[in-house]
């Protein structure tokens, strides 16, 4: 149950990732005069995106929890969304009961505007039909109505079911749904502090989703969202459940990672220095704050639940004084900035002086309680576990020391189902996660770990994971046991490609290049986590209007990946640089790409270098966005980026790297 919420959790993202859009409409639309006609046409256009948000929610929904995120279920979450949608209007309540229209429950007015609570249940239902029909084959006669056609019509069938009972249950909940809302609306601003604790503290199960949903979204009557960017609430009080949020992830959470990395033992403080930058500046900037609050979620959990009481108590202030700022995606920089000049913000640069505040007792609080109760946050877990768990040959080189205690560390043989690796992560299907000794995994190197649920997980080593994957698959395929590792398992010959150690030379700067025609963007906004937290590396990006992929630097190249979705290069002044074309498109085998170059070739910036198709890889529901990474940063002193957005064309300069 736990791992089916969090699916849900996961899913819901789809959907609300829509909301800046919305956003930026409001916040433009209210930014130009009142008079403008295009002010009045960009905020109406804001608000028919949240007007629909119930039906973005049905099929985001039916698509994310979907088993192989097929088109057809959310077609099917549309089709689920529309049966209780259209039977229970108010006229249609009307005619089944037989009386007028004035005399329909108010309930029915609220389940049929804008309600996400329909949303959520069109699309978890569609998801249930289309997992269990889509490969049904019906008898010949209707047989045209087999597999996935077959999907929308039990959804149909399923959604009439639940109509039904929602036609005598709705008005009881509503009702129960609005006297819970008008007691935490009683309480004022204690009722929002209590909304900030628990919102934070069901991020776990993701069931702080099914929370909001009450008091930002129109399930309740509250409509904190919708109310705040179409300024029809009350000023001074409407956004009042967002906006302790933003002393929270601008400065707090970002303060408390420092706290963490300040606490990380002196042989770790580089990689923890690292991992806190990233995930404090995503709170900051964006207010994503899952990569900093999963970092010490479960290994330190009583500094999670402090962070809550925090939370809670920055709604809570914010509400007393009655400061108002309001967020379509989340309460990062970029909402804050959007959400200034609404009509209903009240005084929101307050929120700037309680988010110094909020920093100083984050950081205070966060390092006291992990002194004083000695938390296992990151950074703080010993080097020598690892070394306890295995044992090595003398002639183990890099990748199969480092696969031995990745192997270890997650249960050995007894819990890996199947290896498999990207350009950049191994993706590893195992028994039980929960099994996966994170530290020593950490310790062993790895950049990153992402647990998806309880049988998968994505381990970031770097352009190297191929020879990790081969050996961890030679430790897997003799069955070695983690205590017999040096007798067990060959070592994996690497001679070609164990680096040699540059020789000192004087810092050069070098220009890079875009690799295709299209908009250019920072690493940070790639959605793929990996990369925008720049696990990897720093570098760029662009999303290509072109399938002709270029050089990005003057350089050799140094590697092509069995898949043809990545391409290493080696700069005069030592610089390795990875080309990633797509993402996740590793899974396509090679299918969209053809190589114009060859391992060893000396190539300058604008030369073609491969072809892709983007048209298939889009087909094929994978992002099409080309990456530039520079994987070895140690030699990095500075990346100047010259553009960050806009259109741009291939083999136009877009950054100066130098050399330290």
């Amino acid at each position: 149950m736990k791992t089916y919420f969090q699916r849900i959790g996961r899913s819901l993202m789809l959907p609300v990732a829509v909301l800046p859009a919305a956003a930026i409409l409001e916040g433009i639309g209210h930014m130009l005069p009142k008079n403008w006609a295009i002010a009045q046409f960009l905020q109406v256009g804001g608000t028919a995106i949240l007007s629909y948000l119930s039906l973005l929610f049905a099929v985001g929904l039916a698509f994310g929890m979907a088993e192989d995120k097929d088109g057809a279920a959310a077609l099917a979450g549309v089709v689920a969304y529309i049966v209780p949608r259209y039977i229970l209007m108010p006229k249609n309540v009307a005619l089944l009961e037989g009386i007028k229209v004035s005399q329909v429950a108010p309930a029915f007015t609220a389940i049929t505007d804008s309600n996400v609570f329909i949303g959520i249940v069109a699309g978890l239902v569609a998801a249930a039909m289309y997992n269990r029909f889509h490969k049904v084959k019906l008898p010949m006669a209707i047989s045209f109505f087999s597999g996935k056609r077959l999907v929308p019509i039990m959804s149909a069938l399923s959604m009439l079911v639940v109509t039904a009972i929602l036609l005598f249950v709705w008005p009881v909940v509503y009702t129960a749904l609005i006297a819970f809302s008008k007691w935490m609306v009683g309480l004022g601003p204690i009722g929002a502090g209590l909304y900030g604790f628990f919102n934070r503290l069901l991020i776990p199960t993701g069931l702080h989703q099914a929370l909001n949903s009450v008091f930002w979204f129109n399930v309740a009557g509250i409509n904190d969202i919708g109310n705040f960017w179409a300024g029809t609430g009350v000023k001074g009080v409407t956004g009042m459940y967002q906006a302790g949020f933003f002393p929270v992830m601008m400065f707090g959470l970002p303060a408390g990672a420092y706290a963490i990395y300040k606490n990380a033992l002196p042989e770790r403080k580089a990689e923890t220095k690292s991992l806190m930058m990233a995930a404090g500046f995503a709170s900051f900037f964006t207010g994503v704050t899952e990569p900093l609050e999963f970092s010490f979620m479960f290994v330190a959990w009583p500094l999670y639940l402090l962070h809550a009481v925090f939370t809670g108590l920055s709604l809570a202030f914010a509400a007393f004084m009655h400061w108002t700022a309001g967020f379509a995606f989340s309460a990062g920089l970029v909402d804050y900035l959007l959400s200034f000049r609404m009509p209903l913000a009240n005084m929101p640069y307050m929120l700037l002086v309680q988010g110094v505040v909020m920093a100083v007792i984050y950081y205070f609080g966060f390092n006291f309680a992990i002194q004083r109760f000695n938390l296992m946050t990151p950074g703080r877990e010993p080097l020598t576990d690892a070394d306890e768990l295995v044992d090595d040959a003398p002639d183990d080189d890099k990748f199969t020391r480092q696969a031995k205690r990745i192997y270890a560390a997650i249960g050995g043989k007894d819990n890996i189902k199947v290896i498999d690796n990207c350009t950049t992560r191994l993706r590893l299907q195992l028994q039980d996660t929960k099994k996966v000794n994170q530290p020593v995994v950490k310790a062993a190197g790895a950049a990153g770990i992402n647990v998806l649920d309880q049988h998968n997980i994505q381990i970031v080593i770097g352009t190297e994971v191929q020879f990790v994957a081969d050996a961890l698959s030679q430790l897997f395929n003799t069955g070695a046991p983690m205590r017999a590792l040096a007798t067990s398992a060959e070592p994996v010959a690497s001679a070609s490609v164990t680096a040699t150690p540059a020789a000192k030379v004087k810092s050069v700067t070098e220009d890079f290049y875009a690799v295709a025609s299209g908009e250019a963007m920072s690493i940070t906004k790639v959605a793929d986590s990996t990369f925008a937290q720049k696990m990897l590396g720093d570098g760029y990006a662009i999303e290509p209007t072109s399938g002709q992929i270029v050089a990005p630097v003057d350089a050799e190249v140094t590697s092509i990946f069995p898949t043809k979705h990545a391409i290493g290069f080696k700069t005069a002044a030592g610089l390795e640089v990875l080309l990633h074309m797509g993402i996740n498109t590793v899974e396509l085998k090679g299918a969209p790409f053809t190589i114009a170059v060859t391992e060893g070739q000396k190539v300058k910036h604008g030369d073609l270098v491969a072809t892709a198709d983007l048209a298939a890889i889009k087909a094929a529901e994978k992002e099409t966005t080309m990456m530039v990474i520079l994987t070895n940063m140690p030699l990095v002193a500075s990346v100047d980026l010259k553009q960050e957005s806009g259109q741009i064309e291939a083999g136009q300069a877009i950054a100066e790297v130098s050399t330290k």
